[in-house]
């Protein structure tokens, strides 16, 4: 999914005189009565629901984290660590998982929480009444799918063990299952919740629900009966603040206790207060997949040629400030199973040259590269490419659509060329490999360069059932190799988060992924 960066202007110069004010003298989001008394976050769009059956996004599941819980959950280093389950065990086939559930928590309405709860809310997930719904991290579990497709009254997989624990049988082995019940989706609500729980939701998470002002903000208050220990903060407000100019101005003016740095201002940022900043590897690869089943795309020694004709270090430091590392692969270097020691496609026009009059195009060809028409600096690495490309003799057209438009396209496999980025759902190399290049994973799947290789397949397959992580990363960077080599996209960049946080803020830290900042450490200190 994409996350849009808007244009960006200078704010220093007009923001100084009232820096930090409003927070510290407790302001309100929109002019709200009474007095907000703990962080202030934001996000660029109102969340889609706070029912966990509809999370399909990095906004939603971000609220999702906060009112929820799942058996298990990442934490902001993306370690996967106990959640309402504190201990589970697998069998050596690793088909069969059995999870226990910790003694003693509660729903935020008082209700305990039991195996059976845990059924029900992935029944309600998979129901084929639930419209919208993420369904795909419970599909492992046998009977699943069947459920889903409306052909079985149960799933049979799911087994409730008294009270306090459930097993879970899966159709194959697959070592990743306990992180995908990190993810929002997998969130356990309360049995038979009412139609209005996704306006109105009741958890068990570290924040209750308070108010919800829609494209406004959100009010939590904090779970003082939290099984992971109560927040710091008496409360937490989500701010929607659509645009970026508008998110660095409020940030400065003391109204937003975090803001990432916008690209525009990235060294004024670094120049005037270093101290402000937070910096951490995304786990999001930055990339254009090519599409391997139309035309001279077909042939890898024409992806090869169009990698080694774009400059991507000079456009990492032009267009995105150096905010990034090269990419020789999909898998982020900070997680297991990617390689250090393999190098990026080199910037070489020579041997693109070579490679296409090899591939029988030595005059070159026509393509269409499709950007998001609101993402200014993707818009300009797609004219960079198009410049450089047209340099070896591609001729490059530029075809802008709405972000919804050129995902569709891109799904459906209409597309050359698409600039996109990948958000990790769970830190694992798996979730760049099987989705992103297994054949099973073609269009909507996430697998946008339609690549097909059935030994990769294999591979992919055989990672997925090696529950020794050692050996599972020695796969993975075997994987990866093989993809690399076949060049199924021109790879860029890995960015990396620049945040700036407000120095009365103590306890947060950048999330490696999404749902890993759950905001329970997080304080507004004295004036410092």
């Amino acid at each position: 999914m994409l996350r849009h960066l808007l244009r960006t202007v200078n704010l220093f110069d007009t923001a100084k005189s009232v820096l930090f004010l409003c927070l510290l003298a407790g302001c309100n989001p929109s002019g709200e009565r009474g007095q907000v008394r703990g962080p202030v976050y934001y996000e660029r769009d109102d969340p889609r629901s706070l029912d966990p059956a509809l999370s399909t996004d990095v906004t939603t599941g971000e609220m999702i984290a906060l009112l929820f819980d799942g058996l298990t959950q990442f934490d902001g280093d993306g370690r996967l660590l106990p959640a309402l389950s504190d201990r589970w065990t697998a069998d050596r086939t690793g088909r069969r998982y059995v999870f226990h559930l910790r003694a003693g928590v509660s729903f935020h309405d008082g209700r305990s929480v039991a195996a059976a709860d845990v059924k029900r809310s992935f029944l309600r997930v998979l129901n084929p009444q639930t419209h919208g719904g993420r369904v795909w991290p419970l599909l492992p579990i046998a009977g699943a799918g069947d459920f889903a497709d409306g052909h079985a009254t149960d799933v049979r997989g799911i087994e409730v063990l008294g009270d306090t624990a459930v097993a879970f049988t899966l159709t194959e082995p697959l070592a990743v299952f306990p992180k995908f019940l990190a993810m929002p989706v997998a969130s356990v609500v309360p049995s038979s919740p009412p139609s209005d729980f996704g306006q109105r939701p009741v958890g068990t998470g570290p924040w209750r629900f308070v108010a919800w002002q829609h494209d406004d903000y959100l009010r939590f208050a904090r779970n003082p009966n939290y099984w992971g220990g109560a927040p710091l903060s008496e409360s937490l407000t989500v701010r929607i603040i659509p645009e970026a100019l508008t998110r660095a101005a409020e940030f400065l003016s003391g109204r937003i206790s975090v803001v990432e740095v916008p690209f525009g201002e990235t060294k004024k940022w670094e120049q005037e207060h270093p101290d402000w900043l937070k910096r951490r590897p995304a786990l999001r690869p930055v990339y254009v997949p090519l599409n391997n089943r139309r035309g001279p795309l077909r042939d890898a020694r024409v992806r090869q040629a169009i990698n080694h004709a774009v400059n991507v270090p000079e456009i990492l430091r032009t267009v995105w400030n150096g905010r990034g590392a090269l990419a020789a692969g999909s898998i982020p270097p900070t997680l297991g199973g990617s390689d250090p020691s393999r190098r990026p496609y080199s910037y070489d026009t020579s041997e693109a040259r070579r490679l296409l009059r090899a591939a029988g195009y030595p005059d070159g060809f026509a393509v269409q590269l499709w950007r998001s028409g609101s993402n200014v600096e993707l818009g300009q690495v797609a004219q960079a490419i198009q410049a450089q490309l047209a340099a070896v003799g591609i001729r490059v057209e530029i075809v802008s659509r709405d972000a919804s438009s050129m995902r569709e396209a891109v799904r459906k496999g209409d597309t050359d060329m698409a600039i996109l980025d990948w958000w990790a759902d769970y830190p694992d190399a798996d979730n760049f490999l099987y989705p992103l290049f297994h054949s099973a994973s073609f269009g909507p799947g996430g697998n946008y360069s339609f690549y097909s290789d059935r030994i990769t397949d294999s591979l992919i397959m055989v990672a997925r059932r090696t529950v020794d992580q050692a050996a599972r990363e020695t796969l993975y960077r075997r994987i990866e190799t093989r993809v690399f080599d076949a060049a199924p996209w021109i790879y860029l960049w890995f960015p990396v988060d620049l945040w700036a946080e407000h120095p009365s803020i103590e306890g947060w830290d950048v999330p490696v992924i999404f749902n890993g900042q759950h905001w329970t450490k997080v304080r507004v200190a004295a004036r410092r």
